[in-house]
């Protein structure tokens, strides 16, 4: 079985970011569930229903170990990138849960694991990191870019904070035809430097957009900590400016960030307008499967959040409720070991993307000049009687 806490490596200069966990602070975010799986909500105790709780552990364990598949698979040379995202489960997962099938995502690069709450298949998720021509993008798309059109999953994006405005106009032309979706666009830390950041957050308060942002500031963009990038006390308080409320969660809390962004979600249904929610998390590995986080932060920080560990975190809820066991969480590892196994075999069948597909999906009929290229390349092809070399980017 994989490891559920990869280890971290030992950095060689002193990290400038705040390493004492998301409850440190004046400015605590909110909070259901402590370190050791307690209930802190208040009276009454938690009020989901089992099921439910037993579905988002399910979740945030399936990120959480498709993590160290998919970065094995980089390392092997199998795929070419992928946006790690362990450490950040609760906040993926619980407030994928918040949405409606209806309503729509505009994700940043750490969202894959929306997708798959919503619906994705895993062997398509692998299959296009490995630019497989049995997935929809033929090998077209940057590795770890999904899309998925029947969740209204837009392509992910990393180029910074342009999704924002995607989720504004998505809002914003449902609230014209008065259709009662939500968009959620998602953002990093890093994301709120940029312009595309305010220019969406300011016609969205304008508008009264029923769009909710969530932020799930990790404390690392690539090597910059939180510290160097704002002046600001927290990325929530930014909403103030826009006419908006903002919310800090703590975002290694699933049932917290669910809870918070159910009510944004229903606030934005409603016609309450928009929200900015600010997760508050780790990035515990790089920022990519190509980054070398020990050049830029220390150890010790690594430690101190891992102790944060959102899964262990809820795992400990489930066992002192009774609707978990050692046995059980054992054989839901198992089985999803088994589903990701399944779904690289399967990925790795498509084959590789048809000679066509340098043509096709650039406009609606062949060009003339596309169709002389086309010809060009089937000549060639023909020559050398053999396979042109492979034409994507993600091998």
């Amino acid at each position: 079985m994989g490891s559920r806490s990869p280890k971290a490596a030992t950095a060689d200069a002193p990290s400038a970011a705040a390493a004492a966990g998301p409850a440190a602070g004046a400015d605590a975010p909110l909070r259901l569930l402590a370190p050791d799986g307690s209930w802190v909500g208040g009276a009454g105790g938690n009020a989901l229903a089992p099921e439910t709780l037993l579905e988002l552990y399910r979740g945030m364990l399936r990120i959480r170990l498709l993590d160290g598949r998919m970065l094995n698979l980089q390392r092997q040379g199998r795929i070419g990138f992928f946006g790690q995202c362990t450490g950040q489960e609760a906040a993926i997962v619980g407030s994928a849960a918040a949405l409606e099938a209806r309503d729509w995502v505009a994700p940043a690069l750490r969202e894959a694991g929306v997708a798959l709450w919503r619906g994705l298949p895993i062997e398509r998720l692998i299959a296009q990191c490995m630019g497989k021509g049995s997935e929809v993008s033929q090998g077209r798309q940057m590795p770890c870019h999904h899309s998925f059109r029947a969740a209204n999953f837009v392509s992910m994006s990393s180029v910074i904070a342009t999704q924002l405005l995607h989720a504004v106009g998505i809002a914003r032309a449902a609230q014209l035809s008065k259709d009662p979706i939500v968009a959620m666009g998602y953002l990093g830390d890093g994301a709120t430097s940029e312009h595309d950041f305010h220019c969406a957050l300011n016609f969205a308060g304008v508008w009264k957009a029923p769009v909710v942002f969530f932020c799930q500031n990790n404390q690392w963009a690539i090597s910059v900590p939180f510290a160097k990038q704002t002046a600001a006390k927290s990325i929530a308080a930014k909403a103030v400016a826009y006419g908006m409320p903002g919310v800090r969660v703590d975002g290694n809390d699933v049932l917290a960030v669910l809870d918070v962004t159910r009510q944004a979600v229903e606030r934005a249904r409603s016609g309450g307008g928009p929200t900015l929610i600010e997760a508050l998390t780790y990035r515990r590995l790089g920022h990519s499967s190509s980054d070398d986080p020990t050049r830029y932060r220390e150890q010790g920080e690594v430690a101190q959040w891992e102790a944060q560990d959102p899964i262990e975190r809820l795992k400990r809820h489930l066992l002192a409720l009774g609707l978990l066991t050692a046995a059980k969480d054992e054989a839901i590892e198992e089985e999803l070991q088994a589903a990701i196994s399944e779904g690289i075999r399967i990925a790795e069948q498509g084959g590789e993307p048809p000679l066509e597909s340098l043509f096709t999906d650039v406009f609606a009929e062949l060009t003339p000049q596309l169709r002389e290229q086309q010809a060009a390349a089937q000549a060639e092809l023909a020559a050398r009687g053999g396979p042109l070399p492979s034409h994507h980017g993600s091998r």
